[in-house]
């Protein structure tokens, strides 16, 4: 196991998984992941000629 860097400070990081198996995101990693998801989905909406701000 090599030491992870967050924040600013580099050490070992309390991690924590679901009954599922399912990694439990940080909030910073959380909000990152709906960013990427929300960019997708206008690239997707704009490849099929659907303007993301004009929805009816």
């Amino acid at each position: 196991m090599h030491p992870k860097r967050r924040e600013a400070r580099t050490g070992y990081w309390l991690r924590w998984w679901d009954e599922a198996g399912n990694l439990l995101f940080w909030a910073v990693e959380q909000i990152e992941q709906e960013r990427q998801q929300k960019e997708r989905l206008i690239a997707y909406l704009q490849s099929q000629g659907i303007d993301p701000n004009n929805l009816p």
